[in-house]
C-alpha cells in the first residue's frame, strides 16, 4: 500500500496526538477509555512538543516504541467505538507517519475512519 515515509519527528507526533485527543473530546459517543488513551498518548509526547526537538537516538527509540503501542490501542479503540472519520483516520495516519511507520500509518488511518479515496492520502 501507497505511504509516506518520514523520518522520526517526536514534536510534531505530540502536535497530532493532540489533534486526535481534542477530535475525540467532540465526540459525545466517544467511550471514555478511548478519549483516555488518546489523551495519555498526547501526553506521554507533550515534552517532545514543547521542546521542539527529538532527544538522543537512544531515548528516541524508546519513545518512539512506546508512543507506536499507545497509538496502535488508540486506533484500536477508535474502530472497536465505532467512531472513526475521515479527518480522525488522516490524524491517525499521520501520527504513524510522525513515529517513523508510514506503511502501518496507511493501514491504521483506514482503521480509524480514513476514506481510501482521499485526496490526502499517497498515490
Amino acid at each position: 500500500m501507497a505511504h509516506f515515509q518520514i523520518p522520526l519527528n517526536l514534536p510534531h507526533a505530540g502536535t497530532v496526538a493532540d489533534r486526535i485527543t481534542k477530535h475525540l473530546a467532540g465526540n459525545e459517543s466517544v467511550r471514555r477509555r478511548t478519549r483516555e488513551a488518546a489523551s495519555s498518548l498526547a501526553a506521554r509526547l507533550m515534552i517532545y512538543r514543547l521542546t521542539e526537538e527529538n532527544p538522543g537516538p537512544e531515548e528516541s527509540e524508546a519513545v518512539r516504541q512506546e508512543a507506536l503501542e499507545m497509538a496502535r490501542q488508540v486506533a484500536e479503540l477508535i474502530e472497536a467505538n465505532g467512531v472513526g472519520t475521515d479527518r480522525l483516520g488522516q490524524c491517525v495516519r499521520n501520527l504513524f507517519e510522525c513515529l517513523a511507520e508510514g506503511a502501518e500509518g496507511a493501514d491504521r488511518g483506514l482503521q480509524a475512519g480514513e476514506n481510501p479515496d482521499s485526496l490526502q492520502r499517497p498515490l
